[in-house]
């Protein structure tokens, strides 16, 4: 590949990511923000029940969830994705508004937008995602469930003990999951 070409196309990515970050910018107030994450976490949580209807049984029955949406951008060898969400203990209502990064290795080109949906089975599960953050590295592969709540988590990943995934593209539930340098963390300036 030509070094004009791949010149071009790290230019894209990069206008990519600064057209993504002045959406995000556009929202006034810290409320607002909040209230942005609000209804994409509502939204994704919608499309999923729309795909796996018995994941509304595990997500409201489950000690909390997280929801997050990530862009993702892939040059050649290199990709990294970042985002942002919600996790919501279903005890209390609590919510913490996090962030997402992601760095990962590996051939492909393009961009990506898709929401990852977890369910923390426990609230133990729940506590330590949210208060010590979480790293992930390796892949799991979806359509998994547990033998407790039958096929609740069909469809999903599990990916620590007590803590299931869902990830969905824009063509719905995906087939596999890549955890690759993926770290998640509390949004200092929404919380």
């Amino acid at each position: 590949m030509s070094k004009s070409i791949i010149m071009r196309l790290s230019c894209i990515a990069l206008v990519c990511l600064f057209l993504g970050s002045l959406s995000s910018a556009e929202a006034a107030t810290k409320e607002e923000k909040r209230q942005n994450v609000r209804n994409m976490a509502s939204t994704a949580l919608n499309r999923l029940y729309d795909s796996r209807p018995s994941a509304r049984e595990a997500v409201e029955n489950a000690a909390g969830y997280a929801v997050f949406q990530n862009t993702g951008i892939k040059i050649l060898v290199l990709g990294s994705s970042r985002g942002k969400g919600i996790a919501v203990n279903n005890q209390n209502g609590a919510e913490t508004f996090m962030k997402m990064a992601e760095g990962q290795v590996g051939l492909g080109i393009g961009v990506t937008k898709y929401n990852v949906i977890f369910v923390f089975d426990t609230q133990d599960a729940l506590n330590r995602f949210v208060n010590k953050g979480w790293d992930f590295g390796g892949q799991a592969t979806a359509a998994a469930t547990d033998s407790v709540s039958g096929g609740s988590f069909e469809g999903a990943a599990s990916v620590s003990e007590g803590i299931w995934m869902y990830q969905m593209t824009d063509s719905g539930l995906a087939l596999e999951i890549a955890l690759k340098g993926t770290r998640y963390y509390k949004d200092g300036d929404l919380n």
